[in-house]
């Protein structure tokens, strides 16, 4: 991996980190694309990049996650408290599934025809919302709705389903405003996004120091796109633009499995 490699893949992954096009699926692709997929550093570049992500998520909801830290020991604060609840319910499934099922989700992400065909999935997902309209879209977040959330957020390990792209779909099939199953889904990333580079730490810490720059340009690529992509999410979310992301997973995961299967 060369340092603009670092820096193609840093894009990428700011890009379709929040836009619902899966970051793990362009990921796998770019780096097959790219002929390093086979690499042992990859997946620990891999978390580089997703922490990159995160810290772009943790700035722009800094303030509503300071509401959050003061309301986790402040008692006048039930809505603050409520949401953490909400959110430690939906990280379950994907602590769960997680520890289970990680040597599985990563033999996927080296399979580039299964990669293909889970961003077909994505798409149909992404079409969901619009297939099935509901007339009331401003129920309040719940203790059910948070864990089935979360089960979407788990099953999005899987490279090629979209984490946002399902979260929020799902969010809005059960009737949430597009607008807060987005700020739920960001935040929701932040602990499972923790919780994979924790787990990765001791490969992380690894990493061969020669590559220090390489990477350190992969990363500030994939933070300063990913702050672009958490704007754009938000103002086509309002704008009821979202489906089209579904024409585009489709179109890269049937243009994907065409290549794939012929080469």
């Amino acid at each position: 991996m060369n340092l603009i490699d670092a820096i193609i893949l840093g894009i990428v992954q700011g890009l379709t980190e929040f836009l619902p096009i899966s970051s793990s699926g362009h990921l796998a692709l770019m780096e097959e694309a790219l002929g390093f997929s086979n690499e042992s550093s990859t997946i620990e570049f891999d978390l580089l990049l997703h922490f990159s992500t995160l810290l772009a998520v943790v700035i722009y909801f800094r303030k509503k996650l300071t509401q959050l830290l003061l309301g986790s020991y402040q008692t006048n604060k039930p809505n603050e408290k409520k949401l953490i609840l909400f959110l430690t319910i939906g990280t379950i499934p994907i602590v769960i599934i997680g520890f289970l099922f990680k040597d599985k989700v990563e033999a996927i992400s080296e399979d580039p025809i299964l990669v293909c065909a889970l961003l077909c999935t994505t798409g149909l997902i992404l079409f969901l919302p619009d297939l099935i309209k509901k007339t009331n879209r401003n129920k309040e977040l719940t203790k059910g709705s948070s864990f089935i959330i979360g089960i979407a957020q788990a099953i999005a390990l899987l490279p090629g389903i979209s984490r946002s792209g399902s979260t929020i779909s799902i969010g809005i099939l059960l009737g949430i405003s597009p607008k807060r199953c987005a700020d739920f889904s960001f935040l929701l990333g932040i602990p499972a996004i923790c919780g994979a580079i924790i787990l990765k730490m001791k490969e992380i810490s690894s990493l061969k120091g020669e590559l220090l720059i390489v990477y350190s340009a992969g990363m500030v690529s994939a933070f300063l796109t990913g702050l672009i992509a958490i704007y754009c999410v938000l103002n086509l979310i309002a704008k009821g633009k979202f489906k089209y992301f579904g024409f585009y997973c489709l179109l890269i995961g049937i243009t994907g499995l065409i290549y794939f299967t012929s080469s």
